[in-house]
């Protein structure tokens, strides 16, 4: 079951919009069951870019959490992989081969026909290779 409400999507395509911005991209949305994005300059696609909703101001924001099938579905992907995370006040992104996090089970509280609220997931704390932009 999807729970991805419109302002969860509103909330992606502003998310990736101002990192296409950033570096003079544009970006094409990928099916449900992919990761979220391919990115493209001047039609040819240079990597891929996974969006995840961070309800919390970029100070807030750490330790950012993102599940371990995703890194592996962003990874697998080989060319360029970014994760994206957005926030109240802006976007924090870094490309994933250059992260380093902890792993361990966690997630949301187990929501009705969810398969996935707890489950393997990456944190990463604030460093150097993410960047953090304000809006």
């Amino acid at each position: 079951m999807r729970f991805e409400t419109l302002k969860d999507l509103q909330n992606e395509c502003e998310a990736i919009s101002i990192f296409c911005d950033e570096y003079d991209l544009s970006c094409r949305k990928l099916d449900e069951n992919d990761i979220d994005f391919e990115l493209l300059k001047d039609q040819r696609i240079i990597g891929y870019a996974e969006v995840k909703g961070r309800n919390k101001t970029i100070e807030e924001a750490y330790p950012l959490p993102i599940a371990v099938r995703k890194l592996v579905k962003l990874m697998d992907k080989k060319t360029n992989p970014v994760i994206i995370w957005k926030c109240y006040d802006g976007i924090i992104y870094g490309k994933l081969e250059k992260l380093k996090g902890q792993i361990r089970i966690g997630g949301r509280k187990p929501r009705e026909n969810s398969f996935n609220d707890i489950e393997l997931m990456a944190y990463f704390e604030r460093s150097k290779e993410l960047i953090e932009k304000k809006i």
